[in-house]
């Protein structure tokens, strides 16, 4: 664990953006991420992107991980910063059959963290 607090900074909002998933819960992840935030993929060939207004709906209507009583599968892979306020962090978690890398844009604005683009990859589970 790093002696810099924006480290644990970030380890903190990437708790709540876990929870936010892992809970189907588009309010907590609203108040993470930055309100001109971006969403893509490019996983199935084509581009997938959504603004949060797209996103987040989403987010709100699917059931949730823990609902259906999912194991919880995330995890931090690397935090690196590109100055005193911008972030990046690469990590993994798991919905349903899919199997996710995010890539994960942070900017510091008005004293918080705040996710300016959510950039991912997923597999499915051979099981799926």
């Amino acid at each position: 664990m790093s002696a810099d607090p924006r480290f644990a900074e970030i380890v903190a909002a990437l708790d709540a953006y876990f929870d936010g998933l892992y809970h189907s819960d588009a309010d907590r992840l609203g108040q993470l991420f930055h309100p001109q935030a971006i969403y893509a993929c490019g996983t199935e060939g084509s581009l997938t992107y959504l603004t949060l207004a797209e996103y987040l709906p989403m987010v709100a209507k699917r059931p949730s991980p823990a609902s259906r009583g999912e194991p919880r599968r995330d995890r931090i892979l690397s935090i690196e910063f590109a100055g005193p306020v911008t972030a990046l962090a690469r990590v993994e978690c798991a919905i349903g059959p899919k199997r996710f890398t995010d890539l994960l844009s942070f900017v510091r604005l008005d004293g918080h963290w705040r996710l300016i683009a959510k950039v991912f990859h997923f597999d499915l589970d051979e099981a799926a």
